[in-house]
């Protein structure tokens, strides 16, 4: 009796091992695609949402201004016009 609880704790702790090995694959795996994606992406001139948003404000922006000093303009050449 007392081999066979052996030979359990013996596979039990080998398949603990192989988890813990099988879970360092798995991130290291992780980390390599992740690595492997990132290069794609910066090679293709892709910009992150973060980016984007700051130039849509920037766009957005002078988008009002421009229409401010449309509509300025417009009253100026108005009172020339007179």
């Amino acid at each position: 009796m007392q081999s066979r609880n052996k030979f359990f704790d013996d596979m039990s702790q080998l398949m603990t091992n192989a988890m813990g090995v099988a879970q360092g694959a798995k991130t290291e795996a992780e980390t390599a695609m992740k690595g492997l994606v990132d290069r794609w992406m910066a090679d293709r001139d892709f910009v992150t949402r973060e980016e984007f948003d700051a130039v849509r404000m920037m766009a957005v922006k002078a988008r009002e201004e421009n229409a401010a000093l449309e509509a300025r303009l417009a009253a100026l050449e108005a009172k020339t016009s007179v």
